[in-house]
């Protein structure tokens, strides 16, 4: 429950923008679009004009009209022409600014899909993905949804300032009391912006929370139904919706009081200039129908702050919508390197000289480490959890920054190479293979997608004589499944191991999974494995005894540090760490356990 709550803190990597900066951060977007936004603010500024003259027409009708004159006719063909003209440019301005309010949200939702994708795993390990993603989706949405709705009140912001400057021409007392009144609205403004700024941005990291909340239910559905866990995953989303819909409902209060205030305001401006226009109507100093305009000018003055004050909580909304974007766009990564030197060839010689490292600010994992491995060399690492064999994969392929010491590869300082070019060059195979969703050869293919389909035939054939794509309904086009469900798990861990011998690279990081397979499927594996050994210097962490002997090193790590290294039999001969770890972990693996376990049970049995 508290990891529920705490989802609504502001993240690390958040920053508090100033509005100033935020507009100035949107008008690059908007900038890249002049030609569609000159036509849309010729549009703004028609409409603007015609809104804002209309009720100086209506006036000048009134006062016709008293006066007995002739105008009339020419007064309602120009109020006529003045609504056909607000009617077309107001399509034009609209469809304009869908346009370019489409193209800006589509380049934000880029910029912030390609942040995302660059940021390295530390930062993955303190974020929930739901909330990256509710950034990327939700937030950008939003942005242009209240960016529609601002352009609205931007219009009417151009006719209150025509409409001002005829209300100067007729009186300017009438027009000094009006705006007199000016100080009341902005004063509510403010109060009502400081209020929405709170609440909406806990109402978007309310919505991140349940974004990450049906990510995190959905993707691990099969194992809440496993353990018959469907009502407390409902439960826990009951709480997290309940805790949204608080929220909004603050939100909502906010925006309620909005305009029986402004009501109220407007009101008292209107009982005003009643007055103090009837009095000068009297007095002979302005006529009847510059009095109308002015009671009319009230309501059409006021309309655009009432506007924008009523729809406050949306504009701050869209606002932080747009904070949340920028933050994550400008996050920082915690791997930097300080050059970016073109990797093209790679022996794969590794060296650790004195490297610490820590995870977020924990106890070091690694303290003074040092290793060096050969050109081509495999070495396998082994030891209990948390010893430190997959964060010394993690250091290799720079997913990590480490706070001491270098780390070289082919002499070269990790720091200096440049990342894409030396990623192309390694070839990782996790715990637990991720495929995407499509065919087998799909997958395959991923690692190289310049790989020809007679290559990956070829490498395909190359593994048990390609028996295990028989078990495949439609061989290589078989259709994979939703990460990879459709397959088994020594398929995947097969499919997974293509894709890396159709890469040929240079570097292998092998991270064996501890799921039990079948015989047939391991025999199959350990083909594939060995296939990128004779190719490779590779990094192993074993799990399977096959594999361990396979390495021409292996190294036992405890807490961090080599305690032991050598070949299987050397290692079992010391008696140390790895003939304890051997005796629990791989012994039952060896062909000579599971013949003399049989003689055994066969002894019992007689």
């Amino acid at each position: 429950m508290a990891a529920i709550f705490g989802g609504l803190q502001s993240d690390k990597y958040d920053r508090h923008y100033t509005d100033a900066y935020l507009f100035r951060r949107i008008g690059e977007y908007l900038g890249e679009h002049r030609r569609i936004v000159g036509l849309g603010l010729l549009g703004f500024l028609v409409v603007g004009i015609a809104r804002a003259v209309r009720p100086v027409f209506i006036s000048a009708a009134i006062d016709d009209m008293v006066t007995a004159g002739d105008a009339l006719t020419l007064i309602f063909l120009a109020l006529a022409v003045i609504a056909a003209s607000e009617y077309l440019f107001n399509y034009g301005r609209r469809r304009f600014t869908v346009v370019v309010i489409g193209r800006v949200v589509a380049q934000l939702r880029k910029d912030a899909f390609q942040a995302a994708i660059e940021r390295d795993l530390a930062f993955y390990d303190r974020q929930k993905s739901g909330a990256v993603i509710s950034r990327i989706t939700s937030d950008t949405q939003e942005f242009g949804d209240v960016m529609l709705l601002g352009s609205d009140v931007v219009s009417q912001f151009l006719s209150v300032l025509v409409l001002f400057a005829a209300l100067l021409s007729y009186s300017v007392e009438l027009t000094a009391i009006l705006l007199l009144t000016m100080p009341m609205v902005v004063l509510s403004a403010l109060v009502f912006r400081f209020l929405a700024r709170i609440v909406t941005r806990q109402g978007a990291r309310a919505m991140a929370v349940v974004n990450d909340n049906i990510q995190e239910s959905v993707t691990g559905i099969s194992v809440a139904k496993n353990f018959r866990q469907e009502a407390m995953i409902y439960r826990e989303f009951s709480t997290v919706n309940n805790l949204s819909y608080t929220i909004n409902l603050r939100r909502g209060m906010v925006m309620s009081l909005v305009f029986p205030t402004m009501g109220v305001l407007s009101a008292v401006a209107m009982s005003v200039l009643v007055w103090a226009g009837a009095e000068s109507v009297l007095a002979g100093l302005i006529s009847a129908g510059a009095w109308y305009l002015f009671i009319q000018g009230v309501d059409r003055f006021w309309f655009p702050f009432m506007n924008l004050a009523s729809f406050w909580s949306q504009f701050q909304q869209g606002l932080s919508a747009a904070e949340r974007i920028f933050a994550l766009i400008d996050a920082e990564n915690s791997v930097l390197q300080s050059a970016s030197i073109k990797v093209t060839q790679l022996p794969g010689r590794i060296e650790f000289a004195d490297v610490t490292f820590q995870y977020d600010r924990g106890e070091p994992v690694l303290r003074d480490f040092c290793l060096d491995i050969k050109p081509g060399e495999n070495v396998a690492f082994v030891g209990h959890t948390g010893a430190g064999k997959s964060t010394i994969t993690k250091l290799i392929t720079r997913y990590y920054e480490f706070q001491k010491g270098r780390i070289l590869i082919d002499g070269a300082d990790i720091r200096t190479l440049d990342m894409p070019s030396y990623r192309a060059r390694l070839g990782i195979v996790p715990q637990q293979p991720f495929l995407f969703s499509g065919s087998v050869l799909d997958n395959i293919r991923y690692g190289n997608p310049q790989a020809t389909l007679d290559e990956i035939k070829q490498v395909s054939q190359s593994i048990g004589h390609g028996e295990w794509l028989d078990s495949l309904p439609d061989g290589l086009n078989s259709d994979v499944g939703e990460r990879g469900a459709m397959l088994s798990v020594g398929q995947r861990q097969l499919v997974s191991l293509l894709r890396v011998l159709v890469q040929k690279p240079s570097i292998f990081i092998l991270d064996e999974a501890t799921a039990s397979i079948d015989p047939f499927t391991e025999s199959q594996i350990q083909d594939a494995i060995e296939l990128i050994l004779a190719r490779s210097t590779a990094i192993l962490i074993a799990h399977r005894l096959s594999t361990v002997r396979s390495a021409d090193r292996i190294i036992v790590l405890r807490a961090g540090e080599i305690i032991e290294e050598g070949n299987h039999e050397q290692l079992l001969l010391a008696a140390g760490h790895y003939a304890e770890l051997y005796n629990t972990y791989f012994r039952h693996q060896s062909l000579k356990y599971v013949e003399s376990a049989k003689e055994m049970f066969a002894a019992a049995g007689s």
